[in-house]
């Protein structure tokens, strides 16, 4: 069993690189997909990713529970989590308690018995933003990044395409 968290900057390809890894494990992959269609654009990008993933994949959408979704899948081949950041957008957005629904993560991912492939976005390199909503956003993200490192057993940064081992 392993814990691999992956975070880059946008367009870095993180996915593509978590979906390698998660095709990697024996068994059938689980993706497990925290965006939501909310607009035409989303709604188009969600299907580009479909069609490169192909037809391989046991698809889950979930943009809240992330934990039961894991919880759910246990057992079989290694699930990926795209991604981390939306699922902290998708909470503060529901008004839910994004720190303990984060420690409530880690704390699952200790369970685990099948892999699990975490994507995230890196979003505390560029500068720091002119509103507070975007700072506290800023600052949840660099937090659950943080906690989610700490109790991964790999973590990867991806830059232009090619991943660099950070833990």
């Amino acid at each position: 069993m392993a814990i691999v968290l992956i975070t880059g900057g946008a367009r870095s390809g993180k996915s593509r690189r978590a979906e390698s890894r998660a095709h990697a494990y024996p068994g059938r992959p689980v993706y497990i997909a925290t965006a939501e269609a909310l607009d035409a654009e989303m709604e188009e990008r969600i299907a580009r990713h479909r069609a490169r993933r192909g037809n391989d994949w046991i698809e889950r959408e979930v943009p809240l529970d992330l934990v039961q979704a894991l919880t759910d899948t246990d057992g079989g081949g290694a699930r990926l989590v795209d991604c981390l950041t939306l699922w902290l957008s998708n909470l503060l957005h529901a008004g839910r308690n994004w720190s303990e629904e984060g420690a409530l993560l880690t704390a699952a991912l200790g369970r685990q018995r099948s892999p699990v492939i975490l994507v995230t976005n890196e979003v505390g390199l560029g500068i720091v933003p002119d509103n507070a909503l975007a700072r506290s956003f800023r600052d949840a993200a660099g937090l659950l990044n943080q906690n989610v490192a700490a109790v991964a057993d790999e973590v990867e940064f991806v830059v232009a395409g090619l991943p660099m081992k950070v833990k």
